[in-house]
């Protein structure tokens, strides 16, 4: 098959600026990163992806606004980068703003774009993995920094300008995980956790993945839910206006919203939240299975609300805020256990 040159790419580009460009790359059979790296020298610019020069970097823009997305779930946050952390394995951006888990090596391809539209020029900063599929979006705000955008790409251009991307081969999807023949360990492993993030810890040693140790587990540690439950939490979590920490992420960012629900509206298959600087996107045809989950802390019991697509990969997970006290966790506690399960035929799938 004959790939598209970068002039090819623009023209198409150029049909209808309204296009996604992961739509566009979508209908080309593209990886979204080509059509940055078509737009070398038409106002994109090739820089640096590594979070350790980039982050820190950010701040000074003032607000910004973050973008971290998967095939079915988009998280838009607005704030300040303030307060990054550097790790060789995993980052964080920890305010109340711009919560995010970094994880730099699938930071590997990265573009300032600068793109005229009805509306003004817009300016983005956008990461992508190394098969060329987005991992984190930046974008200025009316109310950023726009001083801070050139000396940005004077001190983080590569020299490397070209137009034509090597790309690995896009990673599978890991599939369910699962090792029943350990299935007592694990329930001992999951009644003794003291912290949610000693779960995958667990769940390695036992040669599972999440999963695969959610569909084993069983009661009292984990309850699958019926179709629809998704939306129907969402809608009644906004009614009684409970906060949530919802984390939605990708193999190299995970943005997070601590707050409330705010506004819940549809329209096809999406759902949408909209609150004070923050919009979430789900597609609701795209969850395949969703679980309830409970984990031991040292704050008390984790209750989560947790969901994939039909090949196995986390959507979003869906927890109550601890420190915002014992009635707003009583209250997200009862939520979700009112939640339905899903029919006893495709629980035991």
């Amino acid at each position: 098959m004959t790939r598209l040159s970068p002039e090819d790419i623009r023209k198409a580009r150029a049909l209808d600026r309204r296009l996604h460009a992961r739509d566009l790359a979508a209908q080309l059979g593209l990886a979204e990163a080509e059509i940055c790296a078509a737009q070398i020298g038409f106002g994109a610019t090739r820089i640096a992806a590594s979070p350790d020069l980039l982050m820190p970097r950010l701040t000074a823009f003032g607000p910004l606004m973050a973008l971290t997305r998967n095939d079915a779930c988009v998280i838009e946050k607005v704030g300040v980068y303030d307060d990054y952390r550097p790790g060789p394995h995993a980052a964080l951006v920890v305010n109340e703003e711009i919560d995010l888990r970094l994880f730099p090596a699938q930071w590997v391809h990265a573009f300032a774009l600068e793109e005229e539209t009805e509306k003004g020029m817009k300016r983005s900063l956008q990461i992508f993995d190394a098969a060329g599929d987005a991992v984190h979006k930046v974008h200025l705000r009316p109310g950023s920094d726009v001083g801070q955008w050139q000396p940005l790409l004077d001190d983080l251009r590569l020299a490397d300008q070209g137009a034509v991307l090597a790309l690995a081969p896009r990673q599978p999807p890991e599939v369910a995980k699962i090792n029943p023949a350990r299935r007592d360990e694990l329930r001992a492993g999951w009644a003794a956790l003291e912290d949610t993030h000693q779960f995958l810890r667990l769940c390695a040693k036992l040669k599972m993945n999440r999963l695969g140790a959610y569909r084993l587990a069983g009661a009292p540690f984990v309850r699958r839910l019926a179709p629809g439950s998704v939306e129907r939490l969402l809608y009644r979590a906004a009614e009684i206006e409970v906060p949530i920490m919802i984390f939605v992420g990708n193999r190299g960012c995970i943005e997070i919203h601590t707050g409330p629900v705010g506004r819940v509206g549809d329209a096809g298959p999406w759902i949408t939240l909209f609150d004070h600087g923050f919009d979430l996107h789900l597609r609701m045809d795209e969850i395949a299975e969703i679980y309830a989950v409970v984990k031991n802390t040292a704050r008390g019991p984790a209750h989560s609300v947790e969901f994939f697509d039909a090949r196995g990969l986390l959507i979003a997970q869906i927890f109550g805020v601890l420190r915002a006290g014992a009635q707003a966790v009583a209250e997200w506690n009862t939520l979700v256990a009112e939640m339905p399960d899903a029919p006893l035929r495709e629980a035991a799938e």
